[in-house]
């Protein structure tokens, strides 16, 4: 549920009332001459989908990632071994 304010009061507009006005709407209409596109206020620069929307893909995987995963890894590895469970917090004989 969305909420609008009309003169300093809150109106509830329910999904159902919101798609009613979503398909009245006049899809020709141009928009007002001093409406700026979102991207002016959060200062971005020109680009089909925002940062806020969709980060950009890092090209290179950080050098501390590996070594970090591995030892996670190898821990839950070694934890099995010993045939201790780590389900649900202190480790226990299985």
């Amino acid at each position: 549920m969305a909420n609008a304010t009309t003169n300093g009061t809150a109106a509830a507009f329910t999904d159902e009332e919101l798609t009613m006005l979503a398909l009245a709407a006049d899809v020709r209409t141009e928009p007002d001459a001093g409406v700026a596109p979102i991207g002016v206020f959060l200062g971005q620069r020109p680009i089909a989908l925002p940062d806020w929307y969709m980060p950009a893909a890092t090209a290179r995987a950080r050098r501390w990632r590996v070594p970090v995963v591995l030892a996670i890894v190898g821990a839950f590895l070694i934890i099995e071994a010993f045939g201790l469970c780590s389900t649900f917090g202190p480790l226990v004989f299985a």
